[in-house]
């Protein structure tokens, strides 16, 4: 598979992890060895690349002008692990690797270099690492693939590799560092890179929409840390990340894919809705919903999981912009994680200055009026409801038509009336 913007855009989304690619992009993606490749691609996704990962360990190259030569803690160091000196273990390793090479097809260069054994409560498992004979060119950069690596699972079968990756001589930033293991997922396999790693168990909202993570660092020994985790079977909650915390900096997860993808299917695509509300135009200097414009990720850093991995379940995304009576440009976005509700975020900017986020809320698309958010500074409150035409009125006053879809109603408005695409009218109180 050749990757392109559309494939990247399907992989790298916008704060929620949108991964609602083909089935086997993931795959794809982590065979070709260096993530460097697909974090320059992610600029075109704007914000929070899904599948990036950090080294296993630093390579240390040289080269006689033929053949790479590698000398490197991945390949020749000793076995690290409780289970580096069981040889019955070590033994079935090498041989269900084996089995996979003939499988696949690949021939390699001397004998496999089990990296990390040892035990998990999920069984035992392993890290396993192979030079290749031919040293074809992985990047555009001219980076050559030296190796081969993989873990190596139990499962009630035995041992089972997962996912290959290549490993080129540019260093091992392509390369998964973690695995979830065991039936229900619930084991965390951490290689150690000799760098500082911090995770988090799972993510929670505030009450107001703002994501909440709770880091500590990882405690590796001899060569791993093994931790147990909430199940993983249908959403990744846990976040791993060196430090600093960051998109940047996350550590990959190698076999996430089923777990995003289940049954190998792509997640269904959000509706994108866009709305220009009357009248913003002349702020925004022409149609932003034209441009399909969306707010910095700076602005909305406290509404996005930096370190985590999602999918969407479909759920609309709703864009709305507009002007504030104070004459600030009005941008309304929503984020979405895997079946956690949509978070609605609204952000104002005087002309020429930064977007701010300045409120939120959860969206209930299953509602007469799905969003409902008032704004600071008696600004007023923004309603959407899809397809619904819209009007307001303030105490026992006359209503007051709205225009359809989404509006921005005064301060004082208390009710809204919702007339949807099948004609039931529904009256909703905004007082709050």
């Amino acid at each position: 598979m050749t990757l392109n913007d559309s494939n990247v855009r399907d992989v790298l989304h916008r704060a929620t992890d949108h991964l609602v690619g083909p089935p086997g992009l993931l795959d794809e993606v982590r065979r070709g060895g260096r993530r460097r490749v697909v974090r320059r691609r992610a600029v075109l996704a704007v914000v929070c690349a899904a599948v990036v990962a950090v080294p296993v360990g630093g390579l240390h190259l040289a080269s006689d002008g033929g053949e790479v030569q590698v000398a490197s803690p991945l390949l020749d160091e000793p076995t690290r692990g409780d289970l580096a000196g069981d040889e019955g273990y070590l033994r079935q390793v090498r041989e269900v690797w084996q089995r996979r090479l003939e499988q696949d097809g690949d021939q390699m260069r001397g004998e496999p270099h089990v990296v990390w054994a040892g035990r998990t409560p999920a069984g035992p498992a392993a890290y396993i690492a192979h030079r290749t004979v031919h040293n074809p060119i992985a990047s555009p950069d001219g980076d050559r693939v030296i190796a081969m690596a993989a873990f190596v699972e139990p499962t009630a079968d035995g041992p089972r590799v997962t996912t290959r990756e290549q490993v080129t001589d540019a260093g091992t930033d392509g390369i998964s560092q973690a695995a979830l293991l065991g039936p229900q997922r619930d084991v965390l396999l951490v290689l150690d890179s000799g760098q500082p790693v911090e995770f988090s168990p799972e993510l929670r909202y505030m009450p107001d929409g703002k994501v909440k993570r709770s880091f500590q660092r990882v405690a590796f020994r001899d060569g791993a840390a093994v931790l147990a985790v909430p199940p993983q079977r249908t959403k990744i909650t846990v976040a791993l990340s060196k430090t600093p915390v960051s998109r940047e900096n996350v550590v990959h997860i190698i076999n996430d894919g089923p777990i995003l993808f289940p049954d190998g299917k792509g997640r269904p695509r959000p509706l994108q809705v866009r709305h220009t509300l009357p009248g913003a135009e002349k702020v925004w200097v022409g149609d932003p919903s034209a441009k399909e414009v969306s707010a910095p990720a700076d602005a909305l850093a406290e509404y996005i999981d930096s370190a985590g991995v999602h999918t969407s379940d479909g759920s609309p995304l709703l864009w709305v912009y507009g002007a504030t009576p104070d004459g600030r440009l009005l941008l309304v976005e929503t984020i979405q994680y895997d079946d956690d509700p949509a978070r609605v975020i609204a952000l104002l900017a005087p002309k020429q200055l930064p977007f701010k986020a300045v409120a939120s809320t959860f969206a209930d698309w299953k509602s007469p009026l799905p969003v409902r958010l008032r704004l600071p500074d008696n600004q007023g409150i923004l309603v959407a409801a899809e397809g619904s035409a819209l009007s307001y009125r303030s105490g026992d006053g006359k209503w007051q038509d709205a225009g359809r879809n989404a509006a921005l109603l005064p301060a004082n408005a208390t009710d809204v009336r919702v007339i949807d695409a099948s004609g039931t009218v529904t009256t909703v109180p905004v007082t709050s």
